[in-house]
């Protein structure tokens, strides 16, 4: 064999490993998922309004602390209604009418809160923006429960997640250049995307028409309450949400006790979503062969591991090391739980399953600043060390559900009748 063949051959055989490691971690998922991930990266890139919105209302309306508080108070009011209204919406009419519907109602709320000057106009509109924002979720998670097979849903969720990080760690940066040139831009820019993610599924992600359980007729919301599974397993995620969400709200604030600056904390949440962009890719395609409750389990311990951490730590450098450890965790809790979330909801229900998966994360939001807040006055220790047991409680919950969920998986389309034995 000549030189020439050799080198034809080593380079086509880089080619072929190149392409099947592509093909192993973005590979086997169809058209309409794509457009509704490049709708979703789209959407993240575009918000804007939300991270910067404490700003706005103090520099750019001149409301006090409490009157921000106030407001932000009524926006996560209005989140933690979304989910289970966006998903009855997107049972009962569909998935593309719940989320473009959702979308088109959240620009509207964005520009009229960029543009109103009475506070009781803010409050109101703050109040809908929160209930409108998160209306798409369960429709979105819907979708990839209609189009996606079981064993690859891990996955797909996982890739939903990477674009969820990548465009907003991209947003976060060009937010706060534009911020400083005026805040209206935001609200627009952020409205824009909103529309667009709306029209990209409307357009090219079909209404899917799913075989009902005989003698279904939609469901209803209290089906999921006789669930019994999936209850305890919004209990579980309940626990984990308001642990999570501590990394918005209580983290800055310890990271303040220890004397270190704003830039600290940028950079150690910067940090998160980089190391969910850098990770999803190469463990994504793992999660499909591996068990639901080994890999959520292993999500939460490493939760608890990287809050015990931060009870230790009191530098930069060490709030990092912590952070990306619950960021594994975090990694395997999203990717896994919403496929867990399709395992156990039938198909007529599917929207509203995903509709209380998502009020888990919307009460652990409203209540993350009350619990966590009350905690770190006592001590950080105290709250890192209650979040990490909090995590270990909800370890053994989801290990206790193992062979409820299994069962409910394993019967090749997950969409069976919910077990309210």
């Amino acid at each position: 064999m000549s030189v020439e063949e050799i080198e034809s051959a080593q380079t086509k055989g880089r080619f072929q490993a190149t392409r099947t490691l592509i093909d192993t971690r973005f590979g086997g998922l169809p058209r309409p998922f794509w457009i509704l991930w490049s709708g979703t990266l789209i959407n993240r890139f575009g918000t804007m309004v939300i991270p910067f919105l404490s700003y706005y209302l103090s520099g750019g309306r001149n409301f006090s602390a409490t009157e921000v508080g106030a407001v932000l108070a009524v926006l996560g009011a209005g989140g933690v209604v979304s989910q289970p209204v966006g998903g009855a919406i997107a049972d009962r009419f569909g998935r593309r009418v719940a989320l473009t519907g959702g979308m088109l109602v959240t620009a509207a709320a964005m520009i009229g809160l960029g543009y109103a000057r009475h506070t009781a106009v803010i409050v109101v509109l703050a109040f809908a923006l929160g209930v409108a924002m998160d209306l798409f979720r369960p429709a979105s998670q819907a979708i990839v429960a209609d189009l996606i097979p079981a064993e690859h849903r891990p996955r797909a969720f996982g890739m939903l997640l990477w674009a969820v990080n990548l465009g907003f760690s991209l947003s976060m940066a060009i937010g706060g250049a534009l911020a400083r040139q005026g805040f209206l831009t935001l609200f627009w820019i952020d409205a824009m995307t909103c529309v667009l993610f709306g029209v990209l599924v409307w357009r090219g992600v079909p209404e899917q028409r799913v075989d009902r359980a005989p003698g279904a007729a939609g469901g209803r919301a209290t089906d999921v309450l006789r669930d019994r599974v999936m209850v305890a397993f919004v209990v579980v995620t309940l626990l984990c949400a308001f642990v999570f969400m501590q990394a918005l709200t209580t983290l800055p604030l310890a990271m303040e006790q220890d004397s270190l600056p704003t830039s600290s904390y940028g950079l150690v949440m910067a940090l998160n979503g980089l190391t969910i962009v850098l990770l999803q890719p190469l463990l994504g395609h793992r999660l499909s062969h591996l068990d639901r409750t080994h890999g959520l389990v292993a999500g939460m311990l490493l939760m608890a591991a990287g809050n015990a951490v931060t009870a230790w730590v009191s530098s930069t450098p060490g709030y990092a090391a912590a952070v990306v450890v619950w960021t594994v965790g975090e990694v395997l809790l999203t990717s896994i739980g919403a496929a867990v979330v399709a395992d156990l909801a039938p198909v007529e229900l599917r929207g509203r399953y995903n509709g209380w998966y998502g009020l888990a994360w919307g009460l652990g939001s409203f209540t993350a600043p009350l619990g966590g807040t009350h905690l770190l006055t006592i001590s950080a220790s105290l709250l890192w060390y209650v979040c990490a047991g909090l995590c270990c409680l909800a370890a053994v919950g989801q290990w206790a559900l193992r062979g409820a969920i299994r069962a409910r998986g394993a019967t090749g389309d997950p969409a069976g009748r919910p077990d309210t034995a």
